[in-house]
């Protein structure tokens, strides 16, 4: 049956591709009512993809925003396990539009790559993974129960979706779910992610006098809300770049020996950030190498100031307001409501009298971790290494993926993540691409991955 669906897929290379750019071609931005239809028709194209393949009980479910696609196939048997395949078909924006080398959604074949919109986040997963059930459907069958679940919310934060788990959870349930929405640390260097930070985000506004006021007239009479801004934001990490919130660590779990060990394996170092970033030099919690400070330690870091005038030219004013966005990334088992009460209490600590502040707590999710000896892995693990030829790097990526965390707490499964796109694929930016060889591997990976299990019989 494996040789069967590997020659099908050989056999329909061109054909792959050719449906590959008709997804692309469909500019499905969810974050824009303008592109609203477009919504629509992606979930459409998708449905009947799944209806193509074979699958059963293809439903589009309308949501308050966006419609989500589900489809099944439970012919297994009943010893076999079941597997839920989630995915999104929405993209981002493909602004700025003038740094596009060709039209954004008009998929476009440079050398070994494929550039348009959504070509590696995330339509080029999804459709690598639709055509390795599609070579399986046709010849024989697929050999493990299978659930695929597609929304068009994720690019804006999947506002539908847990409502949607929660009142479906008998239909989804299952044993594992894959999801292919990570990516590669390079072309031939294939790559598990079983661990992901979660995130808390926050706004902080402090407020001073009830206008902006001349500083030649009040400066040194009143304090200025963007100077305690900043003093109280350079005061969440100490001299070895730890957060200073009181209780911050308590709940992190500490990283083993072993899995140190196997961290240490993943190909990336310090020259290979500071290639990646430009920056001068690195920076980071003292005692853990970079590759654990992205992946496996708690950080805490601004993300945008505002304050005063801050156009071109001069304006001595001194503020009424000034305010700061902060995010954190979130390790096992830190949770999003604990930092927040943390980061409440480090401000009524430390803040000043002269200023009022106000703490708005705006997006939070969870960090999730997964085994690394389960049969889904090292089903997983088995087919990468007959691909590429090489074991896979596990890795713990610095993202977040909510669904990830959502599918454990309702749902109680753990996810495979993985993904053939890879790091130079310009997610979110202009250009973005897909590597095309790696495509079609990916098809071989999952393809494989699935055969392994059905014939474990797990």
């Amino acid at each position: 049956m494996l040789n069967e669906a590997l020659r099908y897929v050989e056999q329909n290379r061109e054909r792959f591709l050719e449906e590959y750019k008709e997804f692309l071609r469909i500019p499905s931005v969810s974050t824009d009512e303008a592109h609203r239809p477009d919504i629509q028709r992606a979930a459409a194209w998708v449905a009947d993809q799944l209806q193509q393949i074979g699958m059963e009980r293809v439903e589009i479910y309308p949501t308050p925003r966006h419609p989500i696609v589900y489809g099944e196939w439970l012919k297994a048997g009943s010893a076999r396990p079941t597997v839920l395949i989630y995915g999104h078909y929405d993209v981002q924006p493909a602004d700025p539009l003038e740094e596009w080398q060709s039209p954004p959604f008009e998929p476009t074949i440079r050398g070994e790559n494929i550039y348009a919109r959504g070509a590696s986040d995330m339509k080029g997963q999804v459709m690598l993974t639709l055509k390795a059930l599609e070579a399986l459907a046709q010849t024989g069958g697929l050999p493990i129960h299978v659930k695929v679940l597609i929304e068009g919310e994720e690019e804006i934060g999947s506002p539908s979706l847990e409502a949607f788990l929660r009142s479906h959870q008998e239909m989804l349930r299952c044993d594992f779910s894959l999801n292919p929405d990570a990516g590669m640390l390079g072309a031939d260097l294939p790559t598990i992610t079983y661990g992901l930070r979660g995130l808390a985000y926050f706004e902080l506004r402090v407020y001073g006098p009830a206008q902006d006021l001349h500083s030649g007239v009040y400066g040194g009479a009143v304090h200025n809300p963007a100077q305690a801004l900043v003093e109280l934001l350079a005061g969440m990490h100490d001299a070895k770049g730890r957060v200073t919130l009181p209780g911050f660590y308590d709940a992190v779990r500490p990283l083993s020996a072993e899995e140190r060990a196997e961290l240490a394996r993943l190909p990336l170092d310090e020259a290979f950030f500071l290639q990646q970033t430009g920056a001068p030099a690195l920076y980071g919690e003292a005692g853990y190498t970079v590759v654990e400070r992205v992946g496996a330690r708690p950080t805490l870091d601004i993300n945008g100031l505002k304050a005063g005038f801050i156009n071109s030219g001069a304006k001595t004013v001194l503020p009424a307001m000034a305010l700061a966005k902060i995010s954190m990334r979130l390790v096992p088992d830190q949770d999003p409501q604990e930092v927040h009460q943390q980061l409440r209490r480090y401000l009524e600590e430390r803040a000043p009298a002269t200023i009022r502040w106000e703490l708005i707590a705006m997006h939070g999710s969870r960090p999730t971790i997964s085994r690394r000896d389960t049969p889904w892995v090292r089903a997983l693990s088995q087919a990468m290494e007959a691909v590429y030829g090489r074991k896979p790097y596990f890795r713990r990526e610095g993202g977040s993926i909510p669904v990830v965390a959502q599918l454990q707490d309702i749902l109680g499964v753990e996810s495979v993540i993985t993904g053939f796109g890879l790091p130079d694929d310009n997610l979110h930016a202009p250009n973005e691409k897909q590597n095309l060889p790696n495509w079609y591997r990916g098809i071989e990976t999952i393809l494989r991955f699935l055969t392994v299990l059905g014939e474990a019989n797990v």
